[in-house]
């Protein structure tokens, strides 16, 4: 499939990019998509992190709070949700961890990526401000009220106040040695 543009704005000149191709007077080939890729080889092969976790989920239902075990501010909130949680609705994991890891997989991130606390449950995941939402609504009142409030602002402006955080949670909070939890 190529983008077709007309022949006056295909003038850009790229200077690793081949010459475009004429295919009319008026239009020029300014752009193609590549083919998808081939599927693994060899001994590669695709695992399946939902059924290679779900394990986690055959004896105990209730969800997994995914966070990064050696942030003070990170170990700071489990402390207050499991303060909050007087029912004891939330398992909690380090992302460090090798489950952790797998977890992430399972919700489609990278082993290594504790830019974000992301709650797993058993038939979906949530990162960033949506899983600070979520596990709002699992403790105590008057959180879930307040994560419904939270919902009326909108999700790039919730995370993008999530990311400013997430990403000086070490210089202003300092991180430990080791998970705490």
């Amino acid at each position: 499939m190529a983008v077709l543009v007309p022949a006056t704005c295909s003038r850009l000149n790229f200077a690793a990019a081949p010459q475009p191709f004429k295919l009319s007077r008026r239009f020029t080939a300014f752009a193609a998509l590549s083919p998808p890729p081939s599927p693994p080889r060899g001994g590669n092969t695709v695992v399946d992190w939902v059924a290679a976790t779900s394990s986690f989920f055959d004896n105990d239902s209730r969800p997994i709070m995914l966070f990064d075990g050696v942030c003070n501010l990170c170990n700071g909130g489990v402390k207050f949700v499991r303060d909050n949680d007087q029912n004891r609705t939330i398992r909690y994991e380090a992302l460090q961890s090798e489950a952790g890891k797998k977890l992430l997989r399972r919700s489609g991130r990278a082993p290594d990526d504790i830019s974000s606390v992301v709650l797993v449950e058993k038939d979906r995941s949530y990162i960033k401000s949506e899983a600070v939402l979520k596990i709002m609504e699992y403790i105590d009142l008057p959180f879930p009220q307040l994560a419904f409030l939270l919902r009326l602002v909108p999700l790039f402006v919730r995370d993008f106040a999530y990311d400013n955080v997430a990403n000086n949670r070490y210089s202003i909070f300092g991180r430990s040695e080791s998970c705490e939890i």
